[in-house]
């Protein structure tokens, strides 16, 4: 079977032409013969790091999780047996004093608990990936920056990766080959959101556990909690600057509680104006109290806009925006009122197999990726796709949006607040 170009192009019934973006998926990374699989350290065995375990479990004989650390009894015994008899750890301090052999440790502690372990991990030269956002201060911010910045060279130098889950994503990098051309051409602003209904409270484990109920809810403890716009907003917030290539000179912002009325004084809602040097904008919303739309960023440019939403992308043609040529390889596709194009990878290999339906959104979490690209930059010396000097400025944006929320104030941002000395 032979695929042409007008199997696959169609006029948008509307103004605008949808074309899903579904990148080529490259091989996973796997073990060199008569390797060794990366021993790695799990730091923090809660929530985040059992979705890690999930994840890393994945790569199969590539990895193996030899150690880990919590300071809740049940939940480091509990991933100790499901990592078939890990060493188990009180403390992260504890567990690089004594187990010489490992070569990666990942942080999956609160925000606020990063700072330490990944100072003292990268002091012992292990590979880090940390999650974001990476530190709860611009303070903790620079100094992880400042440690990373320094140690072996090349080769020896060890990897540091910030989890800011979008420049991993496969979609999301490809969508951005297109933003970057005259595909999207020139960016007029952005809109970007994550709404989910849920609490954020968390009940204590059977018998008080070491904080009673603080310790799961610190991300409603304003003492720690960067909030919506932190803890979720930084993912998002970063999209942007790396498809633009800029960090916002300002940001305006406000929050309440709409629905968890509980006691808490952290935000349940939170909206925020993100200002570029060039006149451009973000806005970006977030809530724990409605679930519609759940998470996505969307872009505009002059010749087509593009939306995300982490397991899919679509792009926008503008009725008047010139055509490429790579639109040949796409079959048809209703999104909303407009009839698009969806581009496919091998979609002629696809066609031929009466596929082209298939492999639409990708088969992985976003989390996936990101860790995927860690393990490439840990065993093969490929390029680190977030370094701490970046996540450090994505996430002192995020930590400025959520202190202008708290107040609901405007706060100037100061490039030099964003130089980390490299």
């Amino acid at each position: 079977m032979t695929t042409s170009r007008r199997d696959f192009l169609v006029q948008s019934a509307g103004a605008l032409t949808a074309i899903a973006l579904v990148p080529e998926l490259h091989a996973a990374p796997r073990r060199a013969p008569n390797a060794e699989p990366l021993a790695i350290g799990l730091v923090g065995c809660g929530r985040q790091g059992r979705a890690m375990m999930t994840e890393l479990a994945k790569f199969g004989d590539l990895v193996k999780i030899t150690a880990v650390c919590d300071v809740e009894a049940a939940r480091r015994d509990g991933a100790s047996k499901r990592a078939q008899g890990a060493a188990a750890y009180a403390t992260h301090a504890e567990m690089l004093d004594k187990d010489k052999g490992l070569k990666a440790i990942i942080i999956a502690t609160p925000t606020h608990l990063h700072r330490q372990p990944a100072l003292d991990a990268l002091a012992a030269g292990k590979h880090v990936y940390c999650e974001a956002p990476l530190a709860h201060t611009v303070d903790d911010c620079k100094a992880i920056a400042a440690a990373a910045a320094v140690g072996g060279a090349g080769a020896n130098k060890p990897v540091f990766q910030v989890g800011l889950e979008g420049r991993a994503n496969p979609v999301y990098k490809l969508a951005r080959t297109f933003f970057r051309s005259d595909s999207v051409r020139d960016f007029i602003d952005a809109d970007a959101g994550q709404f989910q209904k849920t609490t954020w409270r968390f009940t204590a484990p059977e018998g008080g556990g070491r904080g009673k109920d603080k310790d799961p809810n610190w991300r409603l403890d304003p003492e720690v909690s960067l909030g919506l716009l932190g803890e979720w907003g930084v993912q998002q917030i970063d999209v942007v600057n790396w498809y633009i290539d800029q960090f916002p000179t300002s940001v305006a912002a406000n929050g309440c509680i709409r629905l968890h009325t509980d006691g808490r004084t952290v935000h349940d809602t939170v909206r925020a104006a993100f200002g570029y040097s060039n006149g451009t904008q973000l806005s970006y919303g977030a809530s724990l109290a409605n679930s519609y739309l759940g998470k996505w960023e969307l872009m505009r440019g002059t010749n087509a806009a593009v939306k995300l939403a982490w397991t899919h992308g679509w792009l926008f043609k503008e009725a008047d925006a010139p055509t490429q040529g790579w639109e040949v390889y796409a079959n048809r596709q209703q999104f909303f009122n407009d009839e698009g194009i969806t581009l496919i990878a091998d979609a002629t290999k696809l066609a031929s197999q009466g596929k082209l339906k298939e492999g639409v959104g990708l088969p992985n979490p976003s989390l996936y990726y990101a860790l995927e690209c860690f393990l490439k930059s840990a065993t093969e010396g490929k390029p680190n796709v977030c370094d701490a000097a970046t996540g450090a400025r994505s996430t002192i944006v995020a930590i400025l949006a959520a202190q202008a929320a708290a107040n609901g104030t405007s706060i100037k941002i100061d490039p030099a607040m964003l130089n980390m000395g490299a």
